[in-house]
């Protein structure tokens, strides 16, 4: 390209090529330099604003930059510039063109990752940051690995057996460590699907507490009991879990029952009084209240409402208010609760003496 630049005799003086070279690579490298800097000043300026994630994840990458990769890539535009001479062949100037790019495709791509990684997955919580972590991790590996991969087959390496060797090994690999990759991949699922989360209150199989730690192998739960169960991520999801935390409303059935002797007026009554001592709490949303059944012994009324709030504490205090309240209103009505109570007939048997009772028949 020098021939027609600046004459046929440099072509007799490889410094002055070389320090054309070198004029050439100083001044599109000081160039580059600037114009990232301008880029990455004003997406920053951009990221402070509200809903520009974009401008700050472009800076972050940007950040990323290799001034030496960016050197040696300006240095050899300069070399191609001038066409100074090489102590090797042009073949080899464009396999350093391509090791360069992609090396620096790949930090810039590594960088990618681990911010889009840490933006989609820890913005769903802290329990998600071993799972960020392991997935950051295991993507870089991916990036780093392909771009080595595509260097070594642009110098003329044969990667065919390099490839087959790495997936004979990474088979005997997966075979050997199997279940700890299987208790990896589960946390990752929990992270990304997130079925619970530290604090909430779970239930599944026999067990029932709250999440303590959730890691890269095992979860930790605290008893109610107060000892602290460890299990396997894999066995874990493999479980229905009951999360509780995540209850937005609780429904509650309750029944009362009341004597056979309460005649059917005073009875019609009971379930507008289970509906008056619901509404007068609060946070509830009254369902219905009948008289379900005849019981063995009693009159049996079944009332359903729904508390608007999942605190068991409060579900407690709010049942107990109601229940006291029903109790208050059925003694006031002349209604009374019913006992548990057994009717034994006992009659004599034919031809047995008076002493002798026989038991005929008994009602529970």
């Amino acid at each position: 390209m020098n021939s027609w630049i600046f004459g046929d005799w440099l072509n007799a003086h490889p410094m002055a090529l070389w320090i054309i070279a070198l004029g050439v690579g100083a001044v599109l490298f000081m160039v580059l330099a600037t114009v990232l800097k301008v880029v990455r000043t004003r997406l920053e300026a951009r990221a402070q604003l509200p809903g520009h994630g974009f401008a700050s994840a472009m800076s972050q990458i940007l950040r990323r930059t290799n001034w030496v990769v960016l050197a040696l890539l300006c240095l050899m535009a300069g070399i191609d510039v001038s066409d100074a001479p090489l102590p090797w062949s042009g073949a080899t100037i464009s396999h350093l063109w391509f090791v360069l790019l992609a090396l620096q495709g790949a930090l810039w791509l590594e960088r990618a990752v681990d911010v889009l990684v840490r933006r989609a997955v820890l913005a769903r919580g802290d329990a998600s940051r071993v799972t960020a972590t392991l997935l950051g991790l295991l993507l870089r590996t991916f990036v780093w690995a392909v771009a080595l991969l595509a260097m070594l087959d642009n110098l003329g390496v044969n990667i065919t057996a390099l490839v087959a060797s790495l997936g004979i090994g990474g088979v005997a690999v997966a075979l050997a460590v199997q279940t700890i990759l299987s208790d990896l991949f589960a946390s990752i699922s929990i992270g990304l699907d997130k079925p619970f989360e530290v604090g909430d209150f779970i239930v599944f199989g026999a067990v029932a507490g709250s999440i303590e730690h959730i890691g890269l192998k095992t979860t930790r739960i605290r008893s109610l009991g107060g000892e602290q169960i460890v299990c396997s991520n894999t066995e874990l999801l493999k479980q229905t879990i009951q999360n509780y935390k995540r209850m937005q409303q609780r429904r509650i059935v309750f029944s009362v029952r009341i004597s056979y002797k309460t005649d059917v007026e005073r009875a019609a009554a009971v379930p507008g009084i289970l509906r008056d001592r619901i509404n007068e709490q609060s946070d509830v949303r009254f369902d219905r209240a009948h008289l379900a059944r005849f019981g063995d012994s009693a009159l049996e009324y079944e009332a359903v409402y729904y508390l608007m709030s999942a605190d068991y504490n409060r579900y407690m205090d709010t049942q107990q208010s109601i229940n006291l309240g029903i109790m208050r209103s059925l003694e006031a009505a002349g209604i009374a609760l019913a006992l548990p109570e057994r009717i034994v007939h006992v009659s004599a048997a034919e031809g047995a003496s008076e002493a002798e009772p026989v038991m005929a028949s008994e009602r529970g």
